[in-house]
């Protein structure tokens, strides 16, 4: 595949989490920055997701936040970013990220981070996009995620192909050797998928 210009970075608002969750968080803002990649993320300044943002911002990297009104009036908004988008729904905020990016990294999170991996997979499934999706499975956070999907495989409710939508790296050190061997994306996005 091409470089890529700007990856998405879907990860969890908590910092409660292992510490080398946020350890690989950090780890990929510096990268994300040293490559000069721009970062596209939810615009949060905790967890994971300032962690990485802070990590980028410090190490002189470009950073684009997408968050929901709802979202920024809580204050969890990060103004020391290099664009802060405001949209009004979670709706909008995910079809903007992905029209931002040229690829996807999951790092771990919760309910919000399966959302979001979830509808780019399932994207990707339908042919809306051809865009690279990477679980970075940092102490094998995703080996539950991947079970469950082979589960889901193995009684019949998805095919073997769909492995194919997504590809598990084991860690941030990892990633961009994977996305440089991913194809170059066959499908052009729609202008608007919701």
């Amino acid at each position: 595949m091409a470089s890529i210009k700007s990856l998405c970075v879907y990860c969890g608002t908590s910092s409660r989490g292992s510490p080398s969750h946020l350890a690989a968080a950090e780890r990929l803002g510096v990268t994300l920055a040293a490559r000069g990649v721009t970062l596209i993320y939810g615009g949060g300044m905790i967890g994971l997701m300032g962690i990485c943002a802070d990590a980028a911002l410090k190490a002189g990297g470009k950073v684009i936040g997408v968050i929901p009104k709802h979202l920024d009036d809580l204050e969890v908004g990060h103004r020391g970013l290099t664009e802060l988008i405001v949209c009004t729904s979670m709706h909008i905020r995910k079809e903007r990220m992905f029209h931002l990016s040229d690829a996807f990294a999951v790092l771990p999170g919760g309910y919000g981070t399966l959302d979001e991996v979830f509808e780019m997979i399932t994207w990707r499934q339908l042919g809306l996009h051809d865009k690279p999706i990477l679980l970075v499975d940092v102490d094998g956070y995703w080996k539950p995620l991947t079970a469950l999907l082979d589960h889901v495989i193995a009684e019949n409710y998805a095919k073997p192909e769909t492995r194919r939508l997504y590809t598990v790296v084991d860690g941030v050190e990892n990633l961009f050797d994977a996305l440089a061997h991913a194809p170059q994306p066959k499908v052009e996005p729609k202008e608007k998928l919701m």
